[in-house]
């Protein structure tokens, strides 16, 4: 073989690989995006009847956070919004963008519910962003929530809301 003949073979074989690299990084992010789209809609539509299929769209061993947990495992992120469901009512999200990249995406979401048993009945929502990094079977094997706890949370509850507002007027003059 020529040396000629060699660099055509090897530039021909160097191109199909980065052929295939592209395709495979493309199905990879189409796999990513459906992934993505099936847990949104999951979300949209959450149950207590709908938990167990939480199990389809979480590796076995994923982690969750967010500001009140950190857990790994199916039957932990299970549990916490089993408990999500037995303290408020009506709660629901709203997924309001949706960013995909590699095997990575953000959903920017608002949590609508109501209090069990308070007399503080008007709906609050919280909003907030899930990172999620899925693993090659493009499954949740990372799920971290940012919110703001304090301005979403704390400052609307009749008791502490004051508090938490002199709070952060406080800290905004300091």
């Amino acid at each position: 073989m020529t040396s000629t003949t060699l660099t055509a073979t090897m530039a021909m074989t160097s191109s199909r690989s980065a052929t295939v690299s592209a395709a495979s990084a493309a199905q990879a992010a189409l796999t990513t995006a459906a992934a993505v789209h099936r847990l949104a809609q999951l979300y949209e539509s959450l149950s207590p009847e709908m938990l167990p299929q939480l199990a389809q769209c979480y590796a076995s061993g994923a982690r969750f956070k967010d500001p009140f947990n950190d857990l790994q495992g199916v039957p932990a992120i299970v549990r916490v919004f089993e408990h999500m469901f037995a303290t408020l009512e009506r709660p629901r999200f709203v997924v309001t963008q949706r960013i995909v990249q590699g095997d990575q995406a953000f959903l920017v979401w608002e949590f609508y519910f109501r209090l069990r048993h308070k007399r503080w009945c008007n709906e609050q929502f919280i909003r907030g962003a899930t990172h999620l990094q899925l693993d090659a079977h493009g499954l949740v094997a990372l799920h971290r929530d940012y919110w703001d706890a304090a301005e979403e949370l704390y400052e609307k509850l009749p008791a502490l809301g004051g508090l938490m507002r002199w709070l952060r007027r406080q800290m905004a003059t300091t």
